[in-house]
């Protein structure tokens, strides 16, 4: 058999030394090394869901430290007459949306009522009349577009003689009609709303039984009901009158502005003015209000705060705790993993609902609702943090470098700490950023299902509102709307943010290009 092989010859002065009169030595690196972290956030700015999430969740944070700065209300602000009104831009309501109007099917007695407030205060309360139908029984129905800010009207108010005064002269400086005459009593139980203060005009019937239509004169129009008086300053009233208003042809017939009672003096007043001049800024509020009458963005806002504040605290003290238990388990293993395994084992199979319902029931009056519900997620919330670093302790304990630091003499301490938990913070990064969602999203269940309440007279929370606003679904559903959408972009962003961060701090991806 022959040795040869079939390569082709080759002549000697093809070959030749590469570096046959030169050192051959390590080239030195040009760039910089790059840190764990650098590298994480290499690749974390590279996941764009994760980036716009971490936005999204930077822009509710800054919305919920933010505006209960910057609002006109508080979360103790509330407001009798502005109950559930609709959001409201004044700097865009021009536009046709965003403008506090509502859509309202009345009868004909609805519809003059309505028209009575615009015609009396000058404002237009009803923006458009949609439709007009008359039913089978001869009833007119009217599909109206109505300002539920100008529906208010007028109110009865009980001023002291000094606050009289003071409005008094604030008419005078503005040139703003704020009180108006007080109207005839109606011998009748047509009252929509206010006490009847809204019924400045005469009415069709004026029985108990009326349909509570108004009585029009020849043109249409509203006929005045209002109380009179021979004397001009009946009341101590002397500021603006209204138009009409001159004394009648013989100069001895005047409106009645106001009448002296226990407190002072009653008067009427048109609220959207009045409002204007007890708070110092006009009725407006931008997610509208709730049945309290409270301002649903200013209440969103003050909840999220305190939401994302629990969220943080119990992911932090669950972090703590955790990754110490977790620790002791993963590092040391055998009998001290099997005890403390069994321990979290028990706790981790108690329902969360029923430890919040307990510590509600016999801890709350010691230490308060929000003290309890706190405990109640510290008690279980740590298992499962500690069985995350578990399983990582697990996984690197056994690694070369442990073993060599072991072997050098290093500590457990020094071990733990130095060696095997910078080699897992991602992946307990990762739980502890996932765990604050989970954590607001239980909280909101448990206010919805009025397991816990956390509403005081300065404090709500985001499940409580949802829980407030529940019964208003089908007729206001704004009151929902707001906080819904609010903790729905909340988890989401969060579960974006913490899949890009889980992949971010992933060791297998270190230096990997995507």
């Amino acid at each position: 058999m022959s040795n040869k092989t079939n390569l082709p010859d080759f002549p000697p002065e093809k070959f030749q030394f590469a570096h046959k009169d030169e050192r051959i030595h390590d080239v030195r690196f040009e760039t910089r090394p790059i840190s764990y972290f650098q590298d994480a956030w290499l690749r974390f700015r590279r996941n764009g869901s994760a980036v716009v999430a971490a936005v999204l969740i930077l822009l509710l944070i800054l919305f919920a430290i933010i505006v209960p700065f910057v609002s006109h209300y508080t979360v103790t602000f509330r407001d009798g007459y502005y109950k559930t009104v609709l959001p409201r831009n004044p700097a865009v309501e021009h536009l046709g949306f965003w403008d506090g109007v509502k859509n309202q099917r009345e009868t004909q007695a609805g519809y003059d009522y309505y028209s009575g407030i615009g015609v009396e205060t000058g404002r237009q309360v009803i923006k458009r009349v949609k439709s007009q139908t008359v039913d089978a029984n001869g009833i007119t129905y009217y599909s109206l577009n109505v300002d539920s800010y100008g529906k208010v009207g007028y109110v009865y108010v009980n001023l002291s003689q000094d606050q009289y005064r003071a409005l008094q002269d604030y008419q005078d400086q503005t040139g703003i009609q704020v009180i108006y005459p007080l109207q005839e009593t109606h011998r009748t139980n047509y009252v929509m709303g206010n006490m009847g203060a809204n019924l400045w005009y005469k009415l069709q019937d004026p029985r108990p039984t009326s349909d509570g239509r108004a009585l029009l004169d020849e043109q249409g129009r509203h006929i005045p009901n209002y109380m009179t008086s021979q004397s001009k300053t009946q009341a101590d009233y002397t500021s603006l009158r209204i138009a009409g208003d001159d004394g009648g042809a013989d100069g001895s017939t005047w409106y009645v502005y106001g009448q002296r009672n226990q407190s002072g003096f009653k008067a009427r007043v048109d609220y959207y003015e009045y409002y204007k001049y007890i708070n110092g800024v006009e009725p407006a509020f931008l997610f509208g209000t709730n049945a309290y009458g409270q301002d649903i963005f200013t209440c969103l806002a003050a909840g999220a705060r305190l939401s994302i504040l629990l969220g943080i605290s119990v992911s932090f003290i669950n972090f703590i705790i955790g990754a110490a238990y977790g620790a002791v388990e993963g590092y040391y293993g055998g009998t001290i993993d099997i005890v403390l395994e069994r321990i979290s084992d028990v706790l981790a199979s108690v329902p969360f609902i029923v430890v919040a319902t307990l510590f509600q029931m016999h801890l709350g009056r010691k230490v308060g609702v929000l003290g309890s519900l706190l405990f109640a997620f510290v008690l279980v919330g740590w298992v499962g943090m500690a069985h995350r670093v578990r399983m990582q302790f697990y996984r690197f304990k056994g690694q070369e470098y442990v073993l060599a630091a072991r072997t050098l003499g290093a500590k457990d301490r020094r071990i733990i700490l130095k060696h095997i938990f910078p080699n897992a913070i991602g992946t307990i990064i990762t739980g502890s950023v996932l765990a604050i969602p989970g954590v607001i999203f239980t909280e909101s269940m448990l206010s919805y299902l009025n397991i816990v309440n956390l509403e005081t007279s300065s404090l709500t929370s985001i499940g409580t509102m949802l829980a407030n606003g529940q019964g208003y679904l089908s007729t206001f559903p704004h009151i929902t709307l707001f906080p819904a959408l609010f903790i729905s972009i909340l988890m989401i962003s969060f579960n974006l943010f913490g899949n890009g961060l889980r992949d971010a701090f992933n060791p297998s991806l270190r230096g990997a290009e995507e």
